[in-house]
């Protein structure tokens, strides 16, 4: 029990740092047109459409992954963390319905074996144990409750956040140097350049 719980932990621990790797290829889409200028000067009422860039709302992936977890990935194309976000969805139900059955059988155990007119329903523990069972499960239940909490929250973020990244540009043109320069009034020094697009 406490193995499968542990396990419950470290997967929503993981989820985010298996977010960052990037499967799916990015959706900007260049649409070019064959208008030429001439043809922009000769018909006025005509749309440009040069360069339409098909990109992702980051509200419209947190909105799907608040309606339906997973449905953020979906619309991301991040279609590999749907399974992801289903399996800890399935681990969360299984211990939240394992608790709350062991929290409820030791709770009325207890309230049993406190009531001399019910019926004891569990002899093979005394009172002070099954007041610790109770305790046990109900600080298990709890838990869980947050950590499945967590991991919904994490997954609505996760959406949002590759949202807006999906078109950060990530190529070799973007770069950083410690590189020499010359110093307007003589001399040499170092100096940080940024090379950008």
């Amino acid at each position: 029990m406490r193995l499968l719980y542990s396990l419950f932990v470290v997967t929503l621990c993981l989820l985010p740092a298996l977010s960052n790797a990037q499967i799916a290829a990015d959706t900007l889409v260049l649409l070019k047109s064959t208008d030429t200028v001439d043809s922009h000067l000769s018909s006025p009422h005509k749309s440009n459409t040069a360069s339409t860039i098909k990109t992702t709302n980051p509200k419209k992936a947190g909105l799907y992954s608040l309606l339906l977890p997973g449905a953020g990935q979906l619309y991301n194309r991040q279609y590999w963390k749907i399974p992801i976000i289903y399996v800890g969805a399935g681990v969360a139900v299984y211990f939240y319905t394992n608790n709350q059955k062991n929290y409820q059988k030791y709770r009325s155990a207890y309230i049993s074996r406190l009531d001399p007119t019910l019926p004891d329903k569990e002899t093979m523990y005394s009172e002070q144990e099954l007041k610790i069972l109770q305790d046990e499960y109900k600080r298990w239940l709890d838990m869980t409750s947050l950590f499945t909490a967590v991991g919904y929250t994490l997954q609505v973020l996760d959406a949002v956040v590759f949202a807006h990244l999906k078109d950060f540009d990530i190529s070799k043109d973007i770069s950083m140097r410690l590189q020499p320069v010359a110093a307007p009034q003589g001399g040499l020094g170092l100096g940080l350049a940024f090379h950008i697009k």
